[in-house]
């Protein structure tokens, strides 16, 4: 567990100062273009980075959020559960540029917060007789099969919220909860991009991911919220009714 603490920046570059190495293994909240803290990502794309190892649900889009860092060959390894709507993630995969560790969305859930939790590894029924269990030990209780997988834990861990308090207390927003506070846990320093920073302390009740596991504070950049897929119906006609 980190130690109590935590120091606001300016902006995400500062934010990431001295954080960011080649080789990295990075934990990145969000799913698809919901959630994810887009400051962070484009820094870590400017820095320059190499050979990076990114745990996500997915890269995001082409050109957008996590396939910023696919699009600059800054990635070597992704662990993910979804390849998504991003085509140069499926092709950098199939040319064997880019390794890829697909892991089942509930298992990956459930990995970050094993490792946040300090629990090296667990077995799940998930992934059992596929190819998600190659390689990996299994063992059977009660008459059922079932695999071992181990927790992760992040040299850094990236995480959008949309607010937070002088303490590093977090809550999200909604859908845009999503991967952000298991991967908040998951990660040796942990930096939060935050939408909004209260004066006030967040009510207990309220707290999603407590301070201690957060190490930096930043205030998100306004922009405009990307959708991944928009979706519109027409609004139904209405009969007008004489009275």
């Amino acid at each position: 567990m980190k130690p109590s603490g935590v120091r606001r920046e300016k902006d995400a570059r500062e934010a990431l100062a001295c954080l960011l190495r080649d080789g990295s293994t990075i934990a990145v909240g969000g799913f698809g273009l919901c959630g994810v803290p887009a400051d962070l990502i484009e820094v870590v794309r400017d820095s320059g980075v190499r050979d990076l190892v990114i745990v996500s649900n997915n890269m995001g889009v082409d050109g957008k959020a996590l396939g910023l860092l696919l699009e600059n060959r800054q990635v070597r390894k992704v662990i993910a559960s979804y390849v998504g709507e991003n085509r140069l993630f499926a092709r950098q995969y199939l040319d064997g540029e880019l390794e890829v560790e697909f892991t089942p969305q509930g298992s990956l859930a459930e990995r970050l917060r094993a490792g946040g939790a300090g629990i090296p590894a667990f077995y799940t029924r998930t992934g059992v007789g596929t190819q998600v269990a190659e390689g990996k030990p299994t063992a059977d209780f009660d008459g059922r099969t079932y695999v071992l997988e181990r927790g992760i834990v992040a040299d850094l861990a990236l995480v959008h919220a949309h607010t937070a308090d002088a303490f590093g207390n977090l809550t999200y927003r909604y859908t845009a909860r999503n991967f952000n506070p298991v991967v908040a846990t998951a990660g040796r320093v942990t930096v939060a991009e935050v939408e909004h920073l209260s004066d006030q302390p967040i009510h207990p009740d309220l707290v999603v991911t407590p301070g201690v596991f957060v190490d930096r504070l930043v205030v998100a950049r306004e922009r405009e919220k990307d959708i991944e897929q928009r979706t519109v119906r027409e609004r139904p006609q209405h009969q007008e009714v004489s009275v």
